[in-house]
């Protein structure tokens, strides 16, 4: 009986971590821990500065004091430890004196998901694309280059070497506009291959040294969205936005720290090498323990807007002579809206990108700027379509939503106006419903509301029916028949 007894409390104590009962850190984050009596763990930083403190300690000054007995006597004889009172007990209960409210519970073992792709059989580009196809609207070349990217990439992980053929990395470089769906592309691709993904601003990246992030940060960022799995991280996808933000600064006198010098860090990560990341923190610091990850495997997708490569294309392509019957006129390329899609190395290397850093990112993927129809189509057919999650949130209300062809073509009007890409979309949604939102729970009547583009433009409103049957209805009130 009191064997079960003591087994069932090791499994009640199990369900946590130990806590260093110096510095409270739990046993995720210091690494193997030091076992003392009475369950006290001490954590192997704490334990070198104790030991460090110990030995600067005058013992025989201790031993000799006569008073020290006298002490321990009075205590004994039950006159109590002076100046305590009120202890709470049930604090005590904890290993070594540490309450359970105050450690940390040991994580589960993570749920097994089976992602939609599967990474060690890697399907062929044209099924990664159909999957895509599902979320993103659109950027057709974009998906194409981006599935058959990831496939070379997986089959080179899984395959190694190949008749003792070394398959390089094949990094991409992303170019669009603002809004066009970059970091949506990656995240997606992640999800449906179930490996970690980090994403991270080129903008806080520094030279090491100097105050913001260290270019290693991005590896250990991976490594946190990896559970701290050194061998899942490996096979991981990192996304560095904002990449133009890191271009050379021209006509500068200061020290470029967040510019060139960031490029040239980055060269090591992105072909592959051997770098020490802090395991549980972004910074390298004495407390934190370091891990040695090796970048050869990830796979580097670096996006950016490049607002003024449009101008150096176009400057490329008026250089041509304008004289004679074959010439082209100066305004021929100022109306293409996809003039990125005709993009070089030699236009990003002006814009102020290092050829080393360019060379590392061979596959150059240009999106497209987003037209009327595309953003009617991102209103309404893929899977998570902004539309479908407030028909959703209306749906708990018992209330369909409904949205007719002309509302839909004003929507997309209004964010072509502000020129943000399809983060417009949103925006211009949220103010029309806020007050569809608002007063639909007031009423339990209410069966379904149809938007129309009277009502988005402002000269009308939504038409409204109601499910039972009544004398008089108001303009824009049908009856639904129960």
């Amino acid at each position: 009986m009191k064997s079960e007894e003591k087994k069932s409390d090791e499994k009640k104590e199990s369900e946590y971590e130990d806590v260093c009962f110096i510095c409270r850190r739990p046993e995720s984050k210091t690494g193997k821990m030091f076992k003392l009596p009475n369950n006290i763990s001490v954590c192997n930083d704490c334990m070198h500065k104790t030991m460090d403190t110990v030995s600067q300690f005058d013992y025989q000054g201790m031993l000799n004091n006569t008073n020290l007995n006298g002490e321990l006597d009075k205590l004994n004889k039950g006159k109590g430890i002076p100046n305590i009172s009120f202890v709470n007990l049930a604090d005590l209960q904890g290993d070594g004196g540490i309450p359970n409210k105050q450690k940390l519970k040991k994580k589960k073992p993570r749920e097994v998901v089976e992602p939609v792709l599967d990474i060690k059989n890697i399907p062929a580009p044209h099924k990664i694309k159909a999957q895509l196809d599902e979320y993103v609207v659109g950027q057709e070349k974009a998906k194409k280059i981006i599935s058959v990217a990831v496939y070379n990439h997986y089959k080179r992980v899984f395959t190694g070497m190949m008749d003792e053929i070394e398959i390089e990395k094949s990094n991409i470089l992303m170019l669009g506009p603002t809004g066009s769906g970059k970091t949506y592309l990656v995240k997606t691709l992640a999800r449906l291959l179930d490996v970690p993904l980090a994403i991270t601003d080129a903008t806080s990246l520094t030279e090491a040294g100097y105050i913001g992030d260290d270019i290693e940060s991005v590896v250990s960022k991976l490594l946190a969205a990896a559970d701290n799995e050194v061998e899942r991280a490996e096979r991981g996808i990192i996304f560095i936005d904002e990449i133009d933000k890191i271009a050379k600064k021209k006509n500068t006198t200061s020290r470029d720290v967040s510019g060139e010098s960031v490029q040239q860090g980055m060269l090591k990560l992105l072909e592959g090498a051997e770098v020490e990341v802090p395991v549980g923190a972004n910074s390298k610091n004495a407390m934190v323990p370091l891990t040695t990850m090796n970048t050869k495997n990830i796979l580097f997708i670096c996006g950016g807007a490049f607002p003024d490569l449009e101008e150096i294309i176009k400057q490329r392509l008026n250089k041509r002579t304008s004289i004679g019957y074959t010439a082209e006129l100066k305004d021929k390329y100022d109306k293409d809206k996809n003039i990125l899609s005709k993009v070089t190395v030699e236009d990003i290397k002006k814009f102020g990108m290092i050829p080393e850093f360019i060379g590392r990112l061979p596959i150059i993927c240009t999106l497209e700027g987003l037209s009327k129809e595309m953003l009617v189509k991102i209103l309404k057919e893929p899977k998570n379509a902004i539309l479908k999650q407030y028909q959703k949130l209306l749906e708990l209300d018992e209330v369909k939503l409904e949205f007719d062809e002309g509302a839909l073509e004003a929507i997309a009007e209004k964010a072509m106006e502000k020129d943000t890409g399809a983060r417009a979309l949103r925006a211009i949604i949220e103010d029309f419903m806020l007050d569809i939102m608002y007063e639909i729970p007031k009423d339990d009547n209410i069966g379904r509301v149809t938007i129309t583009r009277e009502y988005i433009e402002s000269t009308g409103g939504p038409i409204i029916d109601i499910r039972s049957n009544s004398l008089e209805l108001p303009d824009n009130l049908n009856v639904i028949e129960q």
